[in-house]
C-alpha cells in the first residue's frame, strides 16, 4: 500500500515508563527500543512508499537526566549508530542527523559522521535521529549561521531561513506521531511542523509496533489537509 506520505516524524516517548512497568531500570526501555521497535518501523515506511522518516531519540532537556541513565543511553547510541545503522544503511537507507552532535562523547559524534558519509549515495528512504536536539536551540543555531553568513536582511525569505535548518533538503512532515501518553510537541520541529498532523497514542514506544504505525496512517489519510484555505477533498 502506498500512503502518498513525504515524511512522518516521531517522538519515542515512554521508554522509561515501559521499562518501570516490565520491573527494568530506565536504560533497559532505550535499549529494547533500539533493538525491537526502530528497524520494523523503518521497514514499513519502505513498503509504505514513505521516503523520510524522523525519530527524536535525544533532546537538549535530556542533559537533566541523572549520569547512569545518560551513560546507558550513550551505548544505545553507540548500538544505534553501530550495527542498526549499519543493516539500514546496507539495505539502502542513507542516515542524516539533527541537533548539535559535538556535546556527545567523541566517540559517537565520529561515528554519526561515518555513518552519514557512508550512506550519502542511498536513496531507498532518509531515517533521521534527532540527537541534542531541540527546536528553539536549531532556530537558534540557523539565526546565528544567517548572521555569520552577513546575508542581507532583503534576501532573507522562509526559503532562505529553512535551508539554514539542520532539516535542509528534507520536506516537513505531514505527519508527527507521540507516543507515550502525552499531548504536546516539546519543541519538535517547531518551524517545520506548521501544517503537520498530529497523532498521539497511549501506547509507549516499545510496543508501538508497525500495525499500530498502520493505524496513524490510516487516521491521517482522513483527514482534511487544508493548509489555510479551502478544503482539499472533492464534495461529492
Amino acid at each position: 500500500m502506498q500512503s502518498n506520505i513525504q515524511h512522518v516524524a516521531i517522538i519515542m516517548d515512554g521508554n522509561r515508563r515501559w521499562a518501570k512497568l516490565h520491573g527494568k531500570d530506565s536504560v533497559k526501555g532505550h535499549e529494547y527500543a533500539a533493538k525491537n521497535a526502530v528497524e520494523p518501523l523503518i521497514e514499513e515506511c519502505v513498503k509504505q512508499g514513505i521516503p523520510y522518516v524522523t525519530f527524536w531519540a535525544f533532546s537538549t532537556e535530556n542533559w537533566k537526566r541523572d549520569e547512569a541513565e545518560l551513560k546507558g543511553l550513550f551505548d544505545v547510541f553507540r548500538f544505534a549508530l553501530g550495527s542498526l545503522a549499519l543493516r539500514f544503511i546496507q539495505r539502502g537507507a542513507r542516515l542524516r542527523i539533527l541537533g548539535d552532535i559535538n556535546r556527545f562523547p567523541k566517540d559517537i559524534a565520529q561515528k554519526s559522521v561515518e555513518m552519514i558519509n557512508n550512506s550519502a549515495k542511498n536513496h531507498k528512504i532518509t531515517v533521521t535521529f534527532a540527537l541534542n536536539y531541540g527546536g528553539r536551540d536549531e532556530i537558534l543555531r540557523a539565526v546565528k549561521k544567517i548572521v555569520t553568513a552577513k546575508v542581507p536582511v532583503e534576501k532573507i525569505d522562509e526559503e532562505l531561513f529553512s535551508s539554514h535548518l539542520d532539516t535542509s533538503g528534507i520536506p516537513d512532515p505531514d505527519l508527527i506521531i507521540r507516543t507515550g501518553g502525552e499531548q504536546r510537541l516539546s519543541g519538535y520541529l517547531p518551524w517545520q511542523s506548521v501544517y503537520s498532523e498530529i497523532y498521539f497514542t497511549k501506547t509507549l514506544f516499545p510496543d508501538f509496533t508497525p500495525n499500530q504505525f498502520v493505524l496513524a496512517i490510516d487516521d491521517f489519510l482522513k483527514r482534511d489537509r487544508r493548509f489555510g484555505g479551502d478544503t482539499s477533498k472533492k464534495i461529492k
